[in-house]
């Protein structure tokens, strides 16, 4: 089994096949999951969840690989039925990859030669053994043997295979020496950032910004090789090259984006400088259909979601993003273009790795996320939360510093308060926001007496909404509640 796994995968490499047959069962697995299960699941295990996914995988494998060890003690044909059903499946699963070939079930075929040539060898000691007992240690040895010689290998064809897989894409190191014109990174503005020690930095790093999404082996595309089709209700077709998107007028803003499977008080949601040519710019050339109200945006895996057409086309400055915080997309992050639109949840509009825009409508399509439950639309909720102090802490009594962040994209915020043990709502201070399309820090100072207090925070926008308290679940459009701690108040 290790020996089949480790020739698939390297054959997957040495094509440039972005998914291995694993990679493709756990990402068809992904697609076919109701949307309520995947949340569910995402919500008890975290991020962990494509590793774990992935370890089931391969633990069935195995189990399946001991199934037929076991068989091929009576039979040489019944452990080739099993190598041929996981063939099956495994080839199944990769021509259901968006945009597959032929040659992409080369890996699974090259696995299953593998499995069946690999096993015929390794038994044929323990074959000899049974009709000779006399020899049965020497033969019991030569299996050992050649078992062993075959792991071995089996860990040198995987490594030698990620080595030509990496040789032969570069994408990492052309994107380290990707240089973008125009792209720049100034300082936060000033007065952002409140200074209380624990709250969560105004500007997120990029290695610390959140990775949601649905691939299980990211895209890796070069620049020369990436492409835009914008097509459907539209009155002329385009096909932007990389070159041809980074030789338009360049915009830049502070944008936060937030998951919508982010529950109160939650952190998946992050604060950056994103570097892009305007959307509504490149659509106005190809001249859209008046019927038409939204864009069914396609991943270079496949994902896809569809975007109100009014939000890619105001004055909210969507985005064909192509730096963040003064460099190229980090490839997790949609290396070498994904869409920025502020003010709606990332499953209707943050698709990284874009390569296909079709103007349509609503009711002619039906997206990833929303064939599984979710909303069909997604502004962002007003939310806030508390990062100091945590949850659980213990604090000294008396005046007690409290802060955290709070935000409403595209609409922004006018005010933060917060209220010890149900009382009255006192107002926080603000940072600095240089547009409502980021989020700001907050910051008071509260009286705390001995023993265990409760403290709430709520926020309002400048449209005057006050957030609500009502707990609402993040599905279907975005999860509602103040966020709540409790922290316990003791002498110094």
């Amino acid at each position: 089994m290790f020996v089949g796994l480790a020739t698939s995968y390297a054959t997957a490499m040495a094509l440039t096949i972005r998914e291995s047959p694993v990679v493709a069962v756990a990402e068809l697995i992904i697609r076919i999951t109701p949307g309520p299960v995947a949340e569910r699941l995402i919500r008890f295990v975290g991020q962990l969840d494509k590793p774990l996914l992935i370890l089931g995988i391969v633990l069935f494998l195995l189990a399946m690989g001991a199934v037929a060890g076991l068989l091929a003690r009576t039979s040489v044909v019944r452990p080739v039925v099993v190598w041929v059903a996981l063939a099956a499946i495994g080839a199944t699963a990769v021509m259901l990859q968006p945009g597959a070939r032929a040659v992409d079930v080369l890996p699974v075929m090259v696995g299953l030669v593998t499995w069946v040539a690999v096993l015929s060898a390794i038994v044929k000691p323990l074959i000899t053994e049974r009709h000779h007992p006399e020899i049965v240690s020497r033969e019991r040895r030569v299996f050992l043997s050649v078992a062993s010689v075959f792991a071995l290998a089996a860990v040198g064809i995987a490594g030698a295979g990620r080595i030509v897989g990496r040789g032969r894409r570069h994408v990492v190191e052309s994107r380290r020496l990707l240089r973008l014109d125009g792209v720049t990174l100034p300082p936060a503005p000033p007065a952002t950032t409140l200074g209380l020690a624990g709250i969560s930095p105004w500007q997120t790093p990029n290695d610390d910004f959140y990775l949601i999404h649905t691939a299980i082996s990211v895209p890796t595309i070069e620049p020369k090789d990436w492409t835009l089709r914008i097509h459907g209700l539209v009155d002329r077709e385009l096909t932007l090259t990389y070159d041809d998107l980074v030789a338009r007028r360049l915009t830049e803003a502070w944008v936060t984006l937030n998951c919508v499977s982010n529950e109160v008080g939650g952190d998946l949601v992050g604060n950056a400088w994103w570097s892009g040519i305007r959307v509504a710019d490149i659509l106005e050339e190809v001249g859209l259909d008046p019927t038409a109200d939204c864009v069914l945006q396609t991943s270079e895996d496949g994902w896809n979601c569809s975007t109100p057409l009014t939000a890619l086309t105001d004055d909210r400055n969507a985005m064909l993003a192509v730096a963040m915080n003064g460099k190229p997309l980090p490839i997790e992050h949609g290396f070498p273009v994904r869409t920025i639109v502020p003010g709606l949840y990332g499953y209707v509009s943050a698709t990284k790795w874009v390569v296909d825009y079709e103007v349509t409508r609503f009711a002619d399509v039906a997206a990833f996320w929303t064939q599984r439950g979710w909303s069909e639309q997604g502004p962002v909720k007003i939310s806030s939360r508390i990062d100091v102090p945590r949850s659980g802490a213990d604090v000294v009594a008396g005046k007690v510093n409290v802060g955290g962040l709070a935000w409403a994209q595209h609409t922004g915020i006018a005010a933060v308060e917060v209220a010890v043990d149900g009382g009255e709502w006192l107002p926080a201070e603000l940072g600095a926001s240089p547009s409502k399309d980021t989020w700001v820090q907050w910051a008071l100072t509260v009286d705390l007496d001995e023993g265990e207090h409760e403290l709430r925070v709520r926020a309002t926008d400048k449209d005057g909404l006050v957030q609500t308290g009502v707990l609402r679940d993040v599905v279907p459009d975005g999860a509602t509640g103040w966020h709540t701690i409790r922290v316990d108040a003791g002498s110094d």
